[in-house]
């Protein structure tokens, strides 16, 4: 195997870099640097903070968030088996069905344990 293969791999790759680094670089060089008193303050909603900045959060902020992300992998999954579905056939859509299945019997068993409730 040679390494030509890997050619457009690696201008893919510098590419990238070079789009998400230079922005950062040029703004960092040439942006306006005239720090003063206000602007290095503490901030938060127009007064000193007056509690510390590491406070808890509820757990459900979390799990209301991984629930969105799991229902959300869920739909990357559907949008391109339903543009397969001629191709996978029959084993492609029950094979689907059980995936969707687990997942609902997943989002009845949190429901009933109350952790779609936001008090």
């Amino acid at each position: 195997m040679s390494l030509v293969q890997y050619l457009p791999v690696l201008l893919f790759i510098l590419i990238g870099l070079l789009v998400g680094v230079a922005p950062q670089v040029l703004g960092h060089f040439l942006g306006p640097n005239k720090p003063d008193e206000q602007k290095n303050s503490p901030y938060e909603c127009g007064f000193e903070a007056f509690e510390d900045a590491r406070m808890q959060f509820d757990v459900r902020y979390y799990l209301v968030a991984i629930l969105f992300i799991l229902f959300d992998l869920e739909i990357a999954f559907l949008f391109p088996w339903a543009i397969a579905l001629k191709e996978v056939g029959f084993v492609g859509f029950w094979s689907m069905m059980i995936f969707l299945g687990i997942l609902v019997v997943g989002f009845a068993y949190e429901w009933k344990k109350g952790a779609l409730d936001w008090e």
